[in-house]
């Protein structure tokens, strides 16, 4: 599936994971390939994902991430330090 990872700034990450897991308001929860379409508001947090090649993390303040045919667009409000 395809990741985006955007801030009002800058798009921090750009292509295909395996999955990816997210810190949402309710709890966290974990995408993967053929996911059901989904939006969600994100809370501060860690955002994981994986490539073939890799596991990546990057931290965030928040946002609102949307799944639809295989493409996943988080939307954050910041990146934490």
């Amino acid at each position: 599936m395809h990741l985006e990872i955007i801030t009002p700034d800058k798009k921090v990450f750009e292509g295909e994971v395996v999955s990816a897991s997210f810190p949402g308001t309710d709890g966290s929860f974990q995408v993967l390939n053929d996911h059901a379409p989904l939006i969600s508001l994100l809370k501060q947090g860690l955002v994981e994902y994986k490539s073939k090649e890799a596991t990546s993390q990057v931290a965030i303040t928040g946002g609102v991430v949307e799944v639809l045919k295989n493409k996943v667009v988080l939307l954050a409000d910041g990146i934490a330090s």
